[in-house]
């Protein structure tokens, strides 16, 4: 039976795929964080105040990118380069969405909409990121390899989309709402197209890897081809509306060490 537990039990099995998934994984965390320390660095004096929370953030996805590099140094493997076809970070940044790299690095401050705009970024990437980890939790918390990577990145998720909440939250109440509300459905629209295609990717390249009949390859594009379209025409809306989390200050604090990953 073809189901999420049974796909990612084959690709955790053979190593070239596990290498391959790690590698994409600790891509993205690593550019997350740096995208974060520098716009913890460029946050403007009006909003000096989130400069800490960012920096967290930063950390935080650091510390993930640490974190799949450890699993694959402990089945002796070492990472490979992520296929640009794969590479869903950088796919964001090409269709317009959140901060572009030029912009940060250049040492010129942010303003308030830039912020907006990450904040916006994030609050969209953080619920993918927070349903993914999610799934892998239901299935792999217990497992002897991957679990605790699993229960910890997953806390560490739901922290950051709590917190994208908030901050919007906030900045809507000071005026900023129209404008988050337009960018949020923009963004979102945008996310879901990029993952269509990064998910596409990524299952041609595990086909490639793991020998599967072109049935199976053609079954599982057809269902993320589905999945596409629910969220084109009803799912995107889980990824803009905005509600006060339960965990209030959910980065008010340093990032929790990996103790035995990095």
């Amino acid at each position: 039976m073809l189901s999420a537990k049974s796909l990612f039990q084959e690709i955790l099995a053979h190593d070239e795929s596990f290498r391959l998934f790690c590698s994409i994984a600790a891509g993205g965390e690593a550019q997350g964080g740096w995208e974060n320390g520098r716009i913890a660095a460029l946050v403007p004096s009006s909003q000096r105040a989130l400069a800490p929370k960012i920096a967290r953030h930063g950390a935080d996805e650091d510390k993930h990118g640490r974190i799949f590099t450890a699993l694959l140094r402990k089945r002796g493997l070492t990472p490979v380069p992520v296929p640009p076809e794969t590479d869903y970070t950088m796919l964001l940044e090409r269709n317009g969405i959140g901060l572009a790299h030029d912009r940060l690095s250049r040492d010129e401050p942010l303003t308030e909409r830039d912020i907006v705009v990450y904040l916006v970024h994030s609050r969209v990437t953080e619920q993918r990121a927070s349903e993914q980890m999610e799934l892998l939790l239901r299935h792999f918390a217990d497992h002897p390899d991957i679990g605790r990577a699993v229960r910890m990145i997953s806390h560490d998720e739901d922290n950051h989309l709590a917190y994208t909440h908030e901050e919007l939250l906030r900045l809507a109440a000071a005026g900023h709402g129209r404008l988050i509300q337009r960018t949020l459905r923009a963004c979102a629209l945008a996310e879901i197209r990029v993952h269509r295609d990064v998910s596409l990717a990524v299952m041609a390249r595990m086909g490639r890897i793991l020998g599967w009949p072109r049935a199976r390859s053609a079954l599982l594009a057809a269902g993320i081809h589905a999945v596409y379209v629910y969220e084109r025409l009803a799912g995107w809306h889980r990824m803009v509306g905005l509600r006060m989390p339960e965990h209030r200050d959910a980065l008010g604090g340093p990032a929790a060490p990996a103790h035995g990953f990095a």
